[in-house]
């Protein structure tokens, strides 16, 4: 993993192995990691940056938005997804960034993500 605090970047990697739960029905006989994931693996990854960040690491970030999403490649088991977000606003209640999942250096995904910090008040 990479973290690059002046860059506000950061690069996870997933190794995508045939036993993942979502290859039994996606699609019988031609496992295809789905785009959904591929997108919550990237959010985890941004997760990861803010949770780093001072007064971030108790809070509760939600999903706001994934705007510009494009699906380039499929993604198979025995491929290593290499996960990268830049962030592009951070602040006390909303954040946004841009995620690139690639394999092989071939771009899988690519979207922005945007999230909000919630209220302590929501989540009761």
């Amino acid at each position: 993993m990479e973290y690059d605090v002046e860059a506000k970047r950061i690069v996870g990697l997933k190794s995508v192995t045939a036993t993942e739960w979502f290859f039994q029905g996606h699609f019988p006989g031609q496992p295809i990691m789905p785009g959904v994931l591929q997108i919550e693996a990237l959010a985890q990854t941004m997760g990861v940056f803010v949770a780093q960040q001072p007064g971030f690491g108790d809070r509760l970030g939600l999903f706001a938005a994934v705007d510009e999403c494009r699906f380039k490649r499929i993604v198979t088991p025995g491929d290593q997804l290499r996960l990268e977000v830049t962030m592009e606003r951070l602040g006390s209640k909303f954040g946004r960034g841009h995620g690139v999942a690639t394999v092989d250096g071939d771009v899988a995904c690519d979207a922005k993500l945007s999230f909000i910090i919630a209220p302590e008040s929501a989540l009761r």
